[in-house]
């Protein structure tokens, strides 16, 4: 069912063809923390993917004595943080805690002075307060990924009656889990998943949450299914196969699921998003739901041409949401996607644009429960 900003959504496509005009955007770095000595200062948003540490986008010596970066970029709203390479060293606020992203419109060449409070790497993991509930539990903080040669750790949040029961439960798998329940491993907020499902409490039922977290410089590849010309090797098979055939029977023979398509859900945003709407075309006989949250398409632009047979093969839920505050192309993929899947596959599909909605953390806190009511309407 499509909902509520269908004409938002119009609007956006006329929009789209007059973000073709680039201009010069010029960032000179004002003022650093005190005693800082960050070698190199990056620039990571919506332009690229929210990479935090390419060398495009590096900040260099201005010839006075400061940093400055130029950049190409199209008319529209672009968001951005400055980070020192990773996201272990993004900027926050002067007591460490997280900040919204920075926003700007482009509509003609711009210079822009900017100042950057204090980085995150400078306050101590274990002095960030941890949000975890105590149903949150990391199953292995290097749990092995053979699919792709690598470890990860893994999440868990489990029901508030699970110790109690005997019962089976639904699972949804979530990518990006330093983001889902702890503003301490979180760089930008968490999505307080664990909050949600207390709030949302046994009206809407109880579920299984499991996260997996993002592999830091390797995210842009492991969740993108197709190779990219900017970012090299797509991993997302790789990814999708190991969630499917490693990590899945693990959890299932260690915690009492419901193991069908009908129970098992996958979920992101951004990237994690993208992967999310990948794995259900993939796996509709493992995944019976997906939560697609402003997802990347334009990473893959092989996602946007949806294959007819595959699409038909869907016959579960899809749930999309994107904000009017993200890039200028977000809403018209999702769109098309929508349109594309609608007309070749029998799910049941919920499209939500929120004009006011930003590519951030907290957007998607506040959407959260919102999708999981909607996937618990069985």
């Amino acid at each position: 069912m499509m909902r509520n900003f269908l004409a938002f959504g119009i609007a956006l496509l006329l929009l789209a063809s007059a973000a073709t005009a680039q201009y010069r955007v010029t960032m000179r770095l004002q003022h650093r923390p005190p005693g800082d000595t960050a070698r190199g200062i990056y620039l990571a948003g919506t332009f690229n993917n929210w990479s935090p540490g390419q060398a495009a986008y590096r900040f260099a010596d201005d010839g006075s004595g400061g940093l400055s970066l130029t950049l190409n970029l199209p008319r529209g709203r672009q968001e951005f943080k400055l980070t020192k390479g990773s996201w272990d060293g993004v900027e926050v606020a002067a007591n460490g805690k997280p900040l919204d992203n920075r926003t700007v419109f482009i509509a003609n060449d711009t210079t822009m002075h900017l100042s950057i409070e204090q980085w995150a790497d400078h306050f101590p993991a274990v002095s960030r307060r941890s949000t975890a509930g105590s149903r949150v539990q990391v199953i292995d903080t290097s749990f092995y990924m053979p699919q792709l040669k690598r470890h990860r750790r893994i999440w868990i949040c489990l029901p508030a009656n699970y110790e109690r029961s005997h019962e089976r439960y639904p699972v949804i798998y979530m990518q990006d889990g330093q983001n889902l329940f702890d503003e301490a491993t979180s760089a930008y907020g968490e999505w307080g998943v664990d909050e949600a499902m207390d709030s949302l409490g046994p009206a809407y039922g109880h579920s299984i949450i499991v996260g997996i977290d993002h592999g830091g410089p390797a995210r842009i590849n492991e969740y993108a299914p197709f190779d990219m010309k900017q970012y090299g090797r797509g991993e997302g098979e790789a990814y999708l196969d190991f969630l499917v055939h490693t990590l899945k029977p693990f959890i299932d023979a260690h915690y009492r699921t419901q193991r069908t398509a009908a129970h098992t859900s996958v979920a992101g945003s951004s990237m994690g998003g993208l992967i999310s709407f990948y794995a259900i075309l993939k796996y509709p006989k493992v995944f019976g739901a997906a939560g697609v949250f402003s997802p990347a398409f334009w990473i893959n632009p092989q996602v946007k041409h949806i294959d007819a047979k595959k699409a038909k093969e869907v016959k579960g839920r899809i749930y999309f949401y994107a904000g009017g505050q993200e890039n200028e192309t977000m809403v018209t993929d999702m769109l098309s996607i929508f349109e594309q899947m609608q007309r070749h596959s029998p799910a049941k599909m919920e499209t939500v644009i929120r004009a006011e909605g930003r590519h951030s953390e907290a957007t998607w806190r506040a959407e959260f429960p919102v999708f999981y009511r909607w996937l618990m309407k069985r």
